[in-house]
């Protein structure tokens, strides 16, 4: 799930603000529910919001984060974007723990992708899968999102909030599921084809698949963090594709979003990769446009073209010798369909 830090309050999802060769993320505000009003948004796609379901309870004896009450993250990480906390043997044990929790009930959801699901119904596969397993939905709550993971269809590059809307035949959807367990979150996400997808769809999806992997080859120590933005946008522009420069990845741990940044699009941003480093790579590859126009619920944002945006996420520690995926697939997860 995309959130970074900001001199402001936190919220989702963030906005990047360039200024000459800097890069910064910051909150964008807003909130959700439903209104009497006659909607006159101008909606760049065909995707428009349904109705979205009361809140699902937690029962008390869950763990929770510290916003699960209020809305309001209490925890902090660094400050400075060049400071990178550096996780200890215990961080990494619990992280493993609360990666391999999302990594099951990610793989729960995708399997019930399929012509005329709605994503409420994927969204209480979550929340139900997430409670068996001992966790907390982390999404629920965190300034106030209203559902316990994200479903983001067609155009919408992320942050789509689960509401009546049945998956249709030909559509792509993007499922982000992030656990909070032994109080470490584990954050992950896959894009999945609804029934039968156009050529264009698959290659979209294909493509953001592989330049995700590329950047996740290219992590060791004493790689630069920018280095990853650099990797994605060199691979999807000779295809015609565009990297969104908005939202970005980040560290995660004790805290849902930290340092570092990671951007998906070439950047300066400062840092370099050390052992014991946690992060998430996320790319949202677009087929037109990357930029973004976010709808009156303050959270889903699609791509101003209306054309379909795809995405993948894992959680990474760096290790002495590259990476370890924290979230990797299970020899019980779903193939994808270039795997068939």
């Amino acid at each position: 799930m995309l959130l970074v830090a900001s001199s402001a309050a936190w919220r989702l999802p963030p906005r990047t603000i360039r200024s000459g060769a800097a890069v910064r993320c910051y909150m964008l505000g807003g909130g959700f529910g439903t209104s009497t009003k006659k909607d006159s948004f101008k909606y760049t796609g065909k995707l428009r919001p349904g109705k979205v379901s009361a809140r699902r309870e937690v029962p008390r004896e869950i763990v929770c984060p510290d916003y699960a009450r209020d809305g309001q993250p209490k925890s902090r990480g660094p400050l400075l974007p060049w400071q990178v906390e550096v996780k200890s043997d215990e961080d990494i044990e619990g992280m493993r723990a609360a990666g391999r929790i999302a990594r099951e009930v990610l793989d729960l959801a995708g399997a019930a992708v399929a012509p005329g699901v709605r994503t409420d119904d994927i969204d209480a596969l979550v929340h139900e899968e997430t409670i068996k397993r001992a966790a907390y939905p982390s999404p629920l709550n965190y300034h106030g999102f209203p559902k316990s993971c994200c479903t983001s269809v067609n155009e919408v590059i992320c942050h789509g909030i689960p509401d009546s809307y049945k998956l249709k035949d030909g559509d792509i959807v993007n499922i982000d599921v992030t656990c909070y367990y032994g109080g470490y979150h584990g954050d992950c996400s896959e894009t999945y084809l609804v029934g039968n997808v156009d050529e264009k769809g698959k290659r979209l999806v294909k493509a953001t698949y592989d330049c995700w992997q590329a950047a996740i080859n290219y992590c060791k120590p004493g790689q630069p963090f920018n280095g990853i933005g650099s990797i994605i946008e060199d691979y999807v522009t000779p295809l015609g594709y565009s990297s969104v420069a908005t939202f970005c990845g980040h560290g995660i741990g004790k805290t849902f979003h930290c340092t570092p940044n990671i951007l998906h699009t070439k950047n300066n941003e400062p840092g370099k990769m050390q052992v014991g480093h946690v992060f998430t790579i996320e790319p949202m590859i677009c087929e037109g446009t990357h930029r973004h126009v976010e709808w009156a619920d303050g959270w889903t944002a699609t791509t101003k073209d209306g054309k379909r945006s795809a995405q993948f996420e894992h959680t990474l520690l760096i290790t002495p010798t590259g990476v370890e995926l924290l979230t990797g697939k299970l020899p019980t997860s779903p193939k994808y369909f270039w795997e068939e």
